[in-house]
C-alpha cells in the first residue's frame, strides 16, 4: 500500500457506541493508486447516502455510516446481514491535496476520490543537448 494512506483501524478497535451501545462494523476497503489520485472503495451496504458522514481533520480521514435493518414484514428467521454503525480511520499523508477530496456512493460502495498535490505527481523532465 502506497505512504499516502495509513490505515488505522488497528488503533481504533470495535467498540461501543455511548449512545446504544452497539458495536461499530468496520467497512471492508480496497485502496487503487494511479498517477493523479489514491482511490478508497468502501463497502457500506444498506447505508442511505444521508447517513454517511465523512470527513478529513488533522491528517485524518474518517468514515462513518449508520445502517438500519431492513423493516420487511414477517417473522425473522435468520439474520445474516450487517446493521449498526460502520467506522474507519486513515491517516493522510500530505503528499496529497486534501482540499479537494470527493467522494460517490454507488450501489453501497462508497468510493473517496484523494487527489495527488501537484508537487507529488510524477513528471517527465526533458533533457537538454548541450
Amino acid at each position: 500500500m502506497s505512504n499516502e494512506l495509513k490505515n488505522q483501524t488497528s488503533q481504533v478497535v470495535s467498540r461501543p457506541e455511548p449512545t446504544r451501545g452497539s458495536k461499530y462494523l468496520t467497512p471492508k476497503v480496497d485502496i487503487r493508486e494511479c498517477e493523479q489520485e489514491i482511490t478508497l472503495f468502501a463497502e457500506m451496504p444498506g447505508v442511505s447516502p444521508d447517513n454517511i458522514h465523512l470527513h478529513f481533520e488533522n491528517g485524518e480521514l474518517v468514515l462513518m455510516g449508520k445502517a438500519s435493518p431492513a423493516s420487511n414484514p414477517g417473522k425473522l428467521l435468520l439474520d445474516e446481514t450487517r446493521h449498526g454503525d460502520f467506522y474507519r480511520v486513515f491517516s493522510v499523508h500530505e503528499s496529497l491535496d486534501c482540499s479537494k477530496i470527493s467522494a460517490d456512493y454507488k450501489h453501497g460502495v462508497l468510493i473517496v476520490h484523494l487527489p495527488k498535490a501537484e508537487a507529488a505527481k510524477p513528471r517527465q523532465i526533458k533533457v537538454q543537448i548541450s
